[in-house]
């Protein structure tokens, strides 16, 4: 029983309630910023292998003039070869369509990339030009490239 003048402790259903709502709130907008920041900072798996494979492949052209059967990854690279980047997100392919050439083309190939609309391909040739397009191939260079 209350005695005059005490209250008694503790937290209304209706409190409880005012919590749950506004920790419900901050999660359905939190969660889909989170998604997207870590798509984002997932990208970097795709760019950062394939600059390491390019610099791999022109360290092998300036022994032997010639991009064909470089070795990247210990994976010796021919005609088409392809590689998964180290967190396994994305498949690497090589395109040596003559001995002074090559693109690398990185597709997503796990969640959550394979999410990722914006920025769905990766492409970086020999002259050093770097290209990305979205799932419809529209070019979103500027905005995944420069995201890194």
């Amino acid at each position: 029983m209350c005695q005059r003048g005490h209250r008694e402790r503790g937290v209304t259903l209706m409190e409880l309630m005012v919590v749950v709502a506004i920790v419900g709130i901050l999660a359905a907008i939190a969660y889909p910023a989170y998604t997207q920041f870590i798509m984002q900072a997932n990208r970097s798996d795709a760019t950062k292998t394939m600059q390491l494979a390019a610099q791999s492949m022109q360290r092998c052209y300036s022994v032997n003039f010639t991009y064909v059967g470089c070795t990247v990854q210990n994976t010796a690279m021919f005609d088409t070869s392809t590689m998964q980047t180290p967190n396994l997100w994305y498949t690497i392919t090589f395109s040596i369509p003559d001995a002074q050439d090559y693109t690398l083309t990185a597709v997503a190939t796990a969640a959550p990339q394979t999410n990722d609309t914006q920025c769905a391909q990766f492409t970086l040739t020999s002259t050093g030009q770097q290209l990305a397009q979205d799932t419809s191939a529209n070019n979103t260079t500027q905005a995944c490239w420069g995201s890194n």
